[in-house]
């Protein structure tokens, strides 16, 4: 496995005293972290960077830690998922599983016991680490390079806005496949209200635009549930 440096971590934690701690504790050991208190906060970072590892507790604020898992999962679904929380109950230890978790620890818990059980689902679920996320993706003539927030055909660029980029990424990760509109305004606007919706048309509207250079790209509205990109 590669070297902890590499190791990016995403925490979730609304209790101030116990984030700090596991935040620390975890930077001891070499690995990056980032700490966010809610899970609507803790989406929209995932979205935009790359973790090795993410530690959910379940009870959060805006967006609770299955839902958070469910919707890191759509992003990514070979992201390894601990959670962490006080639920100690036989069937929210099963939700937990069924939303993907590697592992469930419930509080309290000793650090050593937290430390080993982290190292074991890394080690688990990597055998090598380039420490790389993906952001360039091959869609149909195009080539879109998140990072940049390009769109390229034929040697001819489109500027993308970041919320572009971020929607065009999600369907990219999951092409052929239906999103439906509450995961795309959750994920990518961190809300699903009426007039956020109506927002989202507009930048689809943009996207089917920018990849009309090829018509075996289609961006579908399956009506009532959401949006999928067919590409051929």
């Amino acid at each position: 496995m590669a070297n902890k440096e590499k190791l990016s971590i995403l925490l979730v934690e609304d209790d101030e005293n116990l984030g700090m701690v596991v935040k620390d504790v975890l930077e001891m050991e070499g690995y990056k972290v980032a700490w966010e208190k809610d899970g609507n906060a803790a989406i929209q970072n995932f979205m935009k960077n790359h973790y090795h590892l993410c530690v959910f507790d379940v009870m959060l604020p805006k967006k609770d830690g299955f839902t958070l898992a469910t919707e890191a999962r759509k992003l990514n679904p070979k992201i390894p998922i601990i959670f962490l929380t006080a639920k100690s109950m036989k069937e929210d230890r099963i939700k937990g599983f069924v939303s993907g978790a590697d592992d469930y620890i419930t509080k309290p818990f000793s650090t050593e016991e937290f430390l080993l059980r982290v190292k074991a689902v890394l080690k688990r679920c990597y055998n090598d680490i380039s420490g790389e996320a993906k952001t360039v993706f091959e869609i149909g003539k195009y080539k879109f390079d998140y990072s940049n927030l390009s769109l390229t055909l034929d040697g001819n660029s489109e500027t993308l806005t970041q919320r572009e980029a971020d929607t065009l990424k999600l369907f990219c990760i999951n092409r052929n496949e239906v999103l439906t509109r509450e995961m795309i305004l959750k994920i990518v606007w961190g809300n699903d209200d009426y007039f956020t919706g109506r927002s989202m048309d507009v930048f689809i509207a943009r996207l089917r635009k920018y990849l009309a250079g090829d018509s075996k790209i289609k961006i579908v509205n399956i009506h009532g549930v959401g949006f999928k990109m067919m590409v051929e």
